[in-house]
């Protein structure tokens, strides 16, 4: 049974706030600006995701977003919702199935699938989907503080 959560008010869940079916969902809207900064930042500059001619002439019959950019919005769904700030990744399986191209809403949902109480560790099923059809999937193990920092002041 899954159980859609947001956000944890301190900002992330720790350790043993995690159950299996925990899940959150994120849309992005990929834009231009997204895919070209993406290629400042990964220093990837392939012309399939920056050049209109260029891509035109491929499979994709044009521009398509690079794999990574799509995978890591369920990096930040990770980071910022589930289970959120203070989680650490550790691995990262990773399947692409359909291209995503400029204007496309990417909806990433995260699931936790084990919750590892020795190690501090959970397994999170990562899927993304565009208008319904599945565009990526894969498990992430990411390493949950175990208890809360206190707050100064």
């Amino acid at each position: 049974m899954v159980e859609l959560v947001t956000a944890h008010p301190s900002g992330g869940y720790i350790l043993d706030e995690l159950r299996v079916g925990m899940a959150a969902d994120k849309t992005v809207h990929v834009t231009e600006e997204r895919i070209r900064l993406f290629a400042e930042a990964s220093d990837d500059f392939n012309p399939v995701h920056l050049d209109e001619a260029f891509a035109s002439k491929t499979a994709y019959r044009g521009r398509i977003a690079h794999g990574l950019l799509s995978a890591s919005f369920g990096s930040a769904v990770v980071g910022t919702i589930l289970p959120g700030a203070g989680s650490i990744y550790i691995s990262q399986t990773l399947g692409f199935h359909l291209p995503v191209r400029i204007g496309d809403d990417v909806d990433v949902r995260i699931t936790v699938i084990s919750v590892d109480q020795d190690s501090a560790r959970v397994e999170l099923n990562c899927e993304g989907f565009v208008a319904g059809k599945k565009i990526m999937d894969g498990v992430a193990v990411v390493r949950v503080p175990r208890r809360r920092r206190p707050q100064k002041g």
